[in-house]
């Protein structure tokens, strides 16, 4: 009987201290990068005054991280409180039907790259104690809204500690578009032209009236503002006024995107307000990695990360550095600001401590809670690391690499990046240089070894799967100065397009009596068309009429709708290609899981000459869904 009523004691002590907990709520914007708010006075066109808003309340961090230059390895750093290096999770390819829960090293790279990059995990595994079911062991109501893209079942939501997940979506962006009629499964729209983050911010608002009476856990993962880009035809025309074609950020589509975010943030906030919760909620918001710098809207880049170096994809600040405010109200004082290095696997630790909760016996985190740095106290902690053995070809790339934060210093270590297989580094003093214009590594040559030390110790003690060199490599495809190259401060120029393809690397392209003839003068010819209309997500077949005097095998890739960067490995296809000057045939097959919104051809591997007669697009049954023609006064045929 003792027992009995000792346990029923503890329950309800137990009941009590749950219900004194603050709520949390966790805005996660996807590809938003450091310029992309009025936070930091670094643009003129952005309007966010509900992020501003939000920031009054808080403290806002000048140098917030994200885990990783894209999406999927930050969003598990964030509930496991772990490193994308020892998750495994290390590229967005968590939407892709291949289920791989263990990364092992790649076994072969691209011919121009020292070092193979690793094969990454494709689930968050559900054996880690999410930040989602830590608190709804202590007694949370836990949402998810949005964006998740860590697997569908047995992997979502659902199966990490969420008692709710709308619209239950896998994939890498929203359904087909921001403006209905979208695509999601089971999840219609309440207007005909209703906007998903107004959906999403609806959803998330009755979520929290029901639970307003006991704490809650609002995950609201914000499909804004990755692409595709599209936006409400009313803010875009608002924003087409005010653009400056001499601003880097001069897109009124993603300007458009970017208030409709804005606004969301505001119905959340208007909601706690209204029900009288505010007080008693803490409010995370931050991006997942930095802005989009490399695929094209309105006919320039959808923003520019300016002063910062690069963009999403890219080891640079622009690829990991973003906007990030925390309110903590009672604890933290509205409109502060702090200069303290965080990072988005500190923010599991952190809400720990804030709502004092224990972590499970024998858990480890990454990251380290920053609540010292939310009372203007120092943290305590060496240095940050971000691990990306990836090497997507946009412009600022670097091969696969890792890099430090250590001070004001950041080392980044490219694997196998020198000679013979030795590692090569780049070196940055970030208080004098935030734009990463001046590498020091030969410099200071000891200051390199100091922190390559750190770099060393953590992919050890993270049980990381490094890279290993290259076997494919081959030096005379290799040019060092191709790494890096930046265009955030100039405005994007539009190569010149034959019959609507644009030539890329080490290749000229022309028409002569109805021929598409591309000259090649390098080992990498390459061109690129833009669809005029997305085509459907079906299996795709390209025929191609071609002569050819140059060499190697010949490759398509394809760029899908909300998949970012525009063309991934997976997303291609290669065929034999018969060198021989004469004329032939050949059909290719893609598989496209998305729509498709753009081809790339890579039609050899050497110095030579490549007449493309006839190109078109079929689909399964045989229907042509576009054709090319490459005589001047000829449309081109859907």
């Amino acid at each position: 009987m003792r027992r009995s009523l000792t346990l029923v004691l503890l329950a309800s002590f137990s009941t009590l201290r749950a219900a004194e907990r603050p709520n949390v709520v966790f805005i996660l914007a996807d590809d938003l990068g450091w310029s992309d708010t009025t936070l930091f006075g670094t643009t003129k066109l952005y309007q966010t005054p509900n992020i501003e808003r939000l920031a009054a309340r808080g403290m806002t961090f000048s140098r917030a991280y994200a885990a990783s230059p894209l999406c999927s390895p930050t969003r598990s750093s964030i509930l496991t409180g772990l490193s994308p290096a020892r998750t495994g999770i290390t590229t967005p390819n968590c939407h892709l039907p291949q289920i791989v829960l263990q990364a092992t090293p790649g076994i072969k790279g691209a011919a121009n790259i020292k070092a193979a990059p690793v094969n990454s995990v494709s689930r968050l595994n559900t054996e880690y104690y999410t930040l989602a079911r830590a608190l709804k062991d202590a007694g949370y109501a836990t949402g998810h809204f949005g964006k998740w893209h860590l697997g569908h079942e047995p992997y979502s939501p659902l199966e990490h500690g969420f008692d709710v997940d709308i619209p239950h979506w896998p994939g890498p962006g929203p359904a087909g578009s921001y403006v209905a009629p979208w695509k999601f499964p089971d999840f219609d729209p309440d207007t005909p032209d209703e906007h998903i983050e107004d959906r999403m911010a609806k959803e998330a608002v009755s979520f929290i009236e029901s639970h307003k009476d006991k704490p809650f856990f609002l995950n609201y993962w914000m499909f804004s503002v990755h692409a595709p880009f599209n936006a409400k035809q009313a803010l875009i025309e608002k924003y087409r006024k005010k653009t400056d074609p001499n601003d880097p950020q001069r897109s009124p589509t993603y300007a458009a995107m970017i208030e409709s975010m804005d606004d969301a943030v505001g119905t959340l906030l208007a909601t706690l307000d209204r029900l009288g919760i505010a007080q008693n909620t803490i409010i995370v918001f931050a991006s997942d990695n930095g802005g989009n710098m490399y695929n094209e809207v309105d006919g320039t880049t959808p923003t520019s990360n300016s002063p910062l170096r690069g963009g999403k994809a890219t080891m640079y600040e622009g690829g990991v550095r973003g906007p990030c405010s925390v309110i903590w109200p009672g604890n933290v004082p509205g409109g502060s600001r702090c200069d303290e290095v965080i990072q988005s696997c500190d923010f599991y630790p952190t809400l720990l401590e804030m709502l004092n909760i224990d972590p499970q016996p024998g858990q480890r985190f990454d990251g380290i809670s920053i609540v010292p740095a939310l009372r203007r106290e120092p943290l305590k902690r060496d240095a940050i690391f971000t691990y990306f053995p990836h090497a997507p070809r946009i412009p600022d790339w670097l091969p696969p690499a890792v890099s430090v934060h250590c001070g004001d210093w950041k080392l980044i270590r490219i694997f196998h990046g020198g000679d013979d297989g030795a590692h090569r580094w780049k070196l940055f003093n970030l208080k004098n240089d935030i734009g990463e214009k001046n590498d020091l590594a030969r410099t200071q040559p000891e200051r390199v070894k100091k922190l390559d030390a750190l770099i060393e110790q953590f992919l050890i003690d993270t049980k990381a799967v490094v890279p290993i060199p290259n076997p494919n490599f081959d030096p005379t495809q290799y040019r060092l100065e191709d790494e890096g190259k930046s265009r955030q401060n100039t405005p994007r120029q539009s190569a010149k397009t034959v019959a609507g393809w644009r030539p890329g690397n080490n290749c000229h392209v022309s028409t002569q009596n109805g021929v598409l003839v591309i000259v090649s003068d390098g080992n990498d010819p390459h061109l690129s068309f833009r669809l005029p209309r997305n085509l459907p997500a079906d299996k795709l077949t390209l025929h191609i009429t071609l002569t050819s005097t140059a060499s190697g095998r010949g490759q398509v890739f394809w760029q899908e709708q909300g998949i970012t960067p525009a063309f991934f490995r997976d997303r291609s296809t290669g065929f034999d290609i018969k060198h021989d000057g004469a004329s032939h045939d050949y059909a290719i097959t893609l598989a496209p899981q998305h729509p498709v919104l753009s081809i790339r051809l890579d039609p050899g591997q050497s110095h030579g000459e490549i007449r493309v007669a006839a190109m078109k697009l079929t689909d399964d049954e045989g229907r042509t869904q576009y054709s090319w023609s490459f005589r001047p006064t000829a449309a081109r045929r859907p």
